[in-house]
């Protein structure tokens, strides 16, 4: 299909107004226009050299280590944390819920400063308050449970900002196949960030015998990140990758970018498989050692927890495996992706449908298998946590090349909502409510507890086929819709003269 020069039909399309300044900003008057309206005077370059890239994006990566390591510490500790508040499997889920509830409530917000305002302090004021209120959680008494529920949405706040805006640094530090490697290290570090989160939650309890300093490991590795990030991590220009150095800034209102974002089908329908991958890994991250867990118990293999600290073994195994499968699905995914690129323009898209239709048959085998075979179990969950994390990075580099720079933080803030309002907010608690409601039908019992989560946790499966078909549909489109985000950022051809079409030039530069 031929691309179109605009992303907006002809009609829809107002009279462009330019303002090109001395300084280093290649401006455009919102969305529906084309650079190729630009004068041709070449900007002033600020360039980020390649090891000071390189450096921070290191940086970057430790911190979204940290971050998804916190995030599923309490899954790693959450045999434990139940027993000492004594809550059902609902209310313990609902520490997950919400934390992504603010994160995703607040997603907007950052996104929207992200792509206007100075994206370091933005996230360095996040990660400040990331530190003090996942800090502040390990200290709440067991009478006090709503009060950790409070900190833990706090947390959301931190992770939000984070979130939000690092992934579009990387998008202005690097292009081409270069950010497809270097997205996928970052988003590696989910899946490692994960694993680690089960290991070291587990592992600190046991070690000190008492689950709050499970909570209190990555706020004290956070200050080191906190560092890092203030003296090593730059805030690049907008769309510096794609123009060598040059600035592209929009001039467009929010609601314009919503448009814009809605009217892209491959980033909406890219985001609708987003969400059923979010609902899919929440629920299975925060129950699977749970699970896992619990059906030891029904087969008599263990005995159930009557003491502090629970037995950590299921937690230590997930997480290894949750680390290996991240690495290698992560480098699979952008692999195939880099090789077939030049064959199959829209393969990023197939490689998330393959992933997740080729994961749901895993899980069936994985939710029905435990309570007879825990071996076969960690087989199949291996294998389903590959096919899921080939999406991780491409995922991600999809949104990348087909949102214009300027508008890169609202594209993530939005698909973070709509992922986490539609995904993994809910997820972990619906798994739970449901678990609830079974295990009340019949009397309390270490197998019929096995069963009510085991039957609740089969929504998985049907929404990770959900989320394949998702990416199927965003592979129609993507092409058209990464073209014509080339067009506007790329296209440097000479206006037209005439007294019709000659754009107005103001010489002032407006930095934020």
């Amino acid at each position: 299909m031929e691309p179109k020069a605009s992303v907006t039909s002809p009609q829809d399309r107002p009279r462009p107004r330019w303002s090109v300044g001395s300084g280093s900003d290649l401006r455009y008057g919102s969305f529906m226009n084309s650079l190729s309206s630009l004068t041709s005077q070449p900007p002033e370059k600020q360039t980020i050299s390649p090891k000071r890239a390189k450096i921070a994006v290191t940086v970057l990566c430790y911190i979204n280590l940290l971050n998804y390591m916190e995030r599923y510490t309490i899954a790693g500790v959450l045999l434990n944390l139940q027993k000492f508040f004594d809550i059902s499997d609902s209310t313990a889920a609902l520490l997950q819920t919400v934390f992504i509830c603010s994160f995703l409530l607040l997603a907007p917000l950052f996104g929207y400063l992200g792509d206007r305002y100075n994206r370091k302090y933005i996230m360095i004021g996040g990660l400040c308050v990331w530190l003090v209120t996942a800090a502040g959680s390990s200290l709440v008494t067991e009478s006090f449970f709503w009060l950790l529920m409070l900190l833990r949405a706090m947390v959301g706040v931190g992770e939000a900002s984070y979130s939000t805006i690092a992934p579009t640094i990387i998008g202005d530090l690097f292009t081409g196949a270069q950010r497809s490697i270097v997205i996928c290290v970052f988003y590696i570090f989910i899946p490692i960030g994960s694993g680690l989160g089960y290991i070291t939650g587990a592992g600190i309890a046991t070690l000190t015998g008492d689950w709050r300093w499970a909570l209190r490991i990555t706020p004290i590795m956070g200050v080191l990140g906190l560092v890092l990030l203030v003296f090593f991590c730059p805030n690049p220009p907008r769309g510096a990758a794609e123009t060598q150095g040059g600035r592209v800034t929009g001039q467009s209102t929010y609601m314009e970018d919503i448009k814009y974002l809605l009217k892209n089908k491959s980033y909406v329908w890219s985001t609708l498989g987003v969400t059923a991958t979010a609902f899919l890994t929440g629920a299975l991250a925060f129950w699977m050692p749970t699970y896992l867990s619990r059906a030891q118990i029904a087969q008599k293999l263990r005995l159930p927890c009557e003491q502090e600290p629970c037995n950590a073994t299921d937690s230590y195994i997930f997480g290894a495996v949750t680390v290996v499968t991240g690495i290698l699905g992560g480098c699979l995914g952008t692999g195939m992706s880099r090789w077939f690129r030049d064959k199959v323009p829209n393969v990023d898209p197939i490689i998330c449908a393959v992933g997740l239709l080729g994961a749901a048959p895993c899980l069936f085998v994985v939710i029905f298998v435990a309570s007879t075979s825990i071996p076969t179990t960690y087989v199949f969950i291996f294998l389903g946590e590959v096919l899921i994390s080939l999406n991780w990075a491409v995922m991600a580099d999809i949104l990348l090349y087909v949102v214009v720079p300027t508008r890169r933080s609202t594209a993530e803030a939005l698909q973070i909502t709509v992922g986490h309002l539609l995904g993994d907010a809910g997820s972990p608690y619906l798994v739970g409510a449901v678990s609830d409601a079974i295990s009340r039908s019949k009397p309390t019992s270490p197998t019929w507890s096995f069963r009510s989560l085991q039957y609740s946790l089969l929504v998985c499966p049907f929404v990770g086929a959900l989320g394949g078909l998702f990416f199927f549909m965003a592979a129609l489109y993507i092409n058209e819709d990464r073209k014509a985000a080339q067009r506007l950022v790329e296209e440097d051809s000479s206006p037209q003269q005439g007294p019709s079409s000659e754009p107005s030039v103001e010489l002032s530069t407006h930095n934020k």
